[in-house]
C-alpha cells in the first residue's frame, strides 16, 4: 500500500514538474510595450500584395524606471481576432503561451534596442495568410528566450483597431502555382528546343 501510494505521488510530482517548467501565463505579463501599425480600423488588406508597417517602444513612462534592463529580443506577430476564433480550436487564445495559437505568422523579430524610442519594420503580407481579422502584438523576450512583457495594438478584449486580411483562395493559388510551373515548363522546353536545334544543325553540317 505504502509502496503504491509512492509511486503515486512521484507521478504527480513529475506531471507537476512537466506542466509547469519553462510555463509563461499571458496574464502575468505587463504591458510596458507600445505598438502601433500603418492599418485602419476595418480596413481590408490583401495577403501577398499590401504592407503593413509597425513601430514599437518602451512605454514612455517607465523609460527611465529600467523597466527593460532584461529585454534582449522583441517578436511581433500578426495575432486572430475573437471573431476569426470562434469555432476554430487551431486558433485558440490559452493563457499558457506554450499552447496559445493566437499569434502564428511573425512580422518581426529583432533584438531589443533601449537607445532607440521606437523601432520600425516594414512587413509583406505573405501569401498563407488566411482571410481573417487580425491585430498585431510584440512580445519582448529575456536573455532565456521567455517573454517578459508585452504590447498590442488593440484594447485587452482585443475589440478595437481590428483589420481584415483577404486571403489567396485556393483557386487563386493554384492558379498562380500552375502559372509558375507552367513558366517553368517553357523555359525547360525552350531550351530543349535549342538544344535539339543546335545538334541537328552540327549533323547536318558534318554530312
Amino acid at each position: 500500500m505504502e509502496f503504491h501510494f509512492i509511486i503515486s505521488f512521484l507521478v504527480f510530482c513529475f506531471c507537476l514538474a512537466q506542466t509547469g517548467y519553462g510555463d509563461v501565463l499571458f496574464s502575468s505579463l505587463p504591458r510596458t510595450l507600445v505598438i502601433s501599425s500603418s492599418t485602419q480600423q476595418g480596413q481590408v488588406l490583401k495577403a501577398g500584395e499590401d504592407r503593413i508597417t509597425v513601430k514599437w517602444g518602451l512605454s514612455e513612462s517607465l523609460r527611465a524606471s529600467g523597466a527593460d534592463e532584461e529585454y534582449k529580443n522583441v517578436k511581433v506577430s500578426l495575432c486572430y481576432a475573437p471573431v476569426s476564433q470562434t469555432d476554430r480550436g487551431w486558433r485558440k487564445t490559452v493563457d499558457n503561451l506554450n499552447k496559445d495559437k493566437t499569434c502564428q505568422f511573425t512580422i518581426a523579430n529583432r533584438p531589443y534596442d533601449a537607445s532607440q524610442t521606437n523601432q520600425s519594420y516594414d512587413w509583406t503580407i505573405e501569401k498563407d495568410v488566411p482571410s481573417a481579422t487580425f491585430f498585431v502584438r510584440a512580445y519582448a523576450y529575456n536573455s532565456t528566450g521567455i517573454e517578459v512583457a508585452f504590447g498590442q495594438t488593440t484594447d485587452a478584449r482585443k475589440s478595437s483597431n481590428l483589420f481584415e486580411i483577404q486571403g489567396i483562395s485556393g483557386r487563386q493559388g493554384s492558379l498562380e502555382i500552375a502559372s509558375i510551373c507552367f513558366s517553368a515548363f517553357s523555359v525547360v522546353s525552350l531550351f530543349g528546343f535549342l538544344f535539339l536545334e543546335k545538334r541537328n544543325n552540327t549533323r547536318l553540317s558534318k554530312n
